[in-house]
């Protein structure tokens, strides 16, 4: 998963929303989203399945609690004891305070991540990289300057950085996923899928004054600067979307991409939250 825009709290007629891209390469082998039972999770959990490393990079469980993950960009991800696609299911299973103790201790066992685990109450945040760079040049600690960090009511993004880094596709898609949930209703929330899922398909680069450098080089740097990237092997893999509405009812989506971008499967699912 590499970009994601939530909103927690901020809106009367859907208290969480989230619009996420993941992107992967094509020949990694994934499951599509569906309800599964996992292990780490204690709990069936809606999400896709990373088939080579196994868990995944975002998790929907039955009361609307959303967990997802993202890399962090650096020229060196180097092979981690754990796979990161573990880290959304752990999300489910653990309170805050356990989750946080386990991760800060255990943080050096995985190659760099940002986990977000949020409800239409609130959420959490952990990033086990410093803002930073120079300690991971000299090989010292990773241990995070944004670890723990509560979520409050608001609208957030994160890409391949820590939680808010203003890279400039995740403030285009954090603006017009404000935009778009301005005047939403609840009975439109098919149509505020579609809008997002649209709004994620966006493939204009970022000018090269505004690129981050985080070590990749120029063009790779421009080439992963849009929220939907397009290639023959590596690109956006899936759009997913969530709702929870006031009433409790919670929607998500996900439409699926092969390579150069072109359309595969889409799913849908709907329930209702219980109190």
């Amino acid at each position: 998963m590499c970009l994601i825009v939530f909103s927690v709290g901020r809106h009367p007629e859907f208290p969480l929303v989230m619009a996420a891209n993941r992107d992967e390469f094509f020949r990694r082998p994934t499951a599509a989203m569906d309800w599964w039972y996992s292990d780490t999770a204690g709990s069936e959990v809606l999400a896709g399945r990373d088939l080579q490393s196994g868990g995944t990079w975002l998790a929907v469980n039955a009361q609307g609690v959303v967990s997802a993950v993202t890399n962090v960009r650096e020229a060196n991800d180097m092979a981690a004891a754990h796979s990161r696609g573990e880290l959304p299911l752990m999300a489910q299973a653990l309170s805050t305070q356990e989750l946080n103790r386990r991760l800060s201790s255990e943080q050096d066992h995985y190659a760099g991540f940002n986990l977000v685990r949020v409800d239409p109450d609130g959420g959490w945040y952990f990033s086990n990289r410093a803002a930073g760079a120079s300690n991971r040049a000299a090989g010292a600690s990773h241990q995070g300057a944004d670890s723990g960090r509560e979520i409050h009511h608001g609208i957030y993004g994160l890409s391949n950085h820590l939680l808010q880094t203003p890279w400039p596709k995740l403030l285009r898609l954090r603006r017009s996923v404000g935009e778009t949930l301005e005047g939403a209703l609840e009975n439109n929330t098919d149509e505020i899928h579609d809008s997002l899922i649209g709004q994620l398909q966006d493939t204009t680069p970022a000018p090269d004054d505004q690129l981050p450098d985080t070590g990749v080089g120029l063009a790779t740097e421009r080439f992963l600067s849009s929220p939907f990237i397009k290639s023959e092997e590596y690109g956006t893999r899936a759009t997913t979307i969530v709702t929870v509405g006031k009433s409790g009812r919670i929607q998500v989506t996900e439409q699926s991409y092969g390579p150069n971008g072109e359309k595969s499967e889409r799913r849908q699912f709907h329930w209702q939250r219980t109190a």
